[in-house]
């Protein structure tokens, strides 16, 4: 089984979930950007993981364009965010990224990333500064904030990291059985 772990990061969040994926699996790394998509067809599971950003993951259309070219292929995407690893945020992360019949041919993981503003280009950098003002013009009305909210605020002004190994295990275990 010849496995290949694609990824875009803008942080180094996502870049380290997929260099843990490639080593546990023996898989070849690339970055997006850099690997030819016309190669998939030299590979038998394609991992594809992108970074959340306005709960669409990074890059990942680039990889449903070429799902019709990959029957027969397993196809796992992870997308990696801030907000906590839990059912409903999953949920609403699939529905956001992809259609019902995408899903029939993704297999879909959450991982949690962290958060590190001075890591993003500036571009990125000032929209979040924006996002940050709103939220709080929010919290001042006395309006209720959501998890995501809370949780961007919480973490603003500091590096965060909630990365964590473990968290790949049930991905590597899909992608050793056989999709099973």
């Amino acid at each position: 089984m010849k496995t290949i772990v694609i990824y875009p990061s803008k942080t180094g969040y996502t870049k380290k979930y997929a260099g843990w994926i490639a080593e546990a699996l023996h898989a070849d790394i690339f970055q997006n950007s850099r690997f030819p998509f016309e190669k998939l067809a030299d590979y038998d599971t394609i991992i594809y993981g992108g970074s959340l950003f306005a709960s669409g993951i990074l890059g990942v259309n680039r990889l449903k364009k070429a799902l019709n070219r990959l029957q027969g292929k397993k196809v796992i995407v992870f997308g990696v965010g801030l907000a906590p690893m839990e059912a409903e945020t999953i949920e609403k992360l699939r529905n956001h990224n992809f259609t019902a019949e995408e899903m029939e041919k993704i297999r879909f993981f959450y991982f949690r990333g962290g958060f590190n503003l001075g890591g993003l280009p500036l571009p990125d950098q000032l929209m979040m500064k924006l996002m940050k003002r709103i939220i709080e013009r929010k919290q001042r009305k006395g309006e209720t904030l959501n998890s995501d909210e809370a949780d961007m605020l919480e973490v603003f002004n500091k590096v965060t990291d909630f990365t964590d190994i473990h968290y790949i295990d049930e991905l590597v275990s899909f992608a050793q059985n056989n999709g099973e």
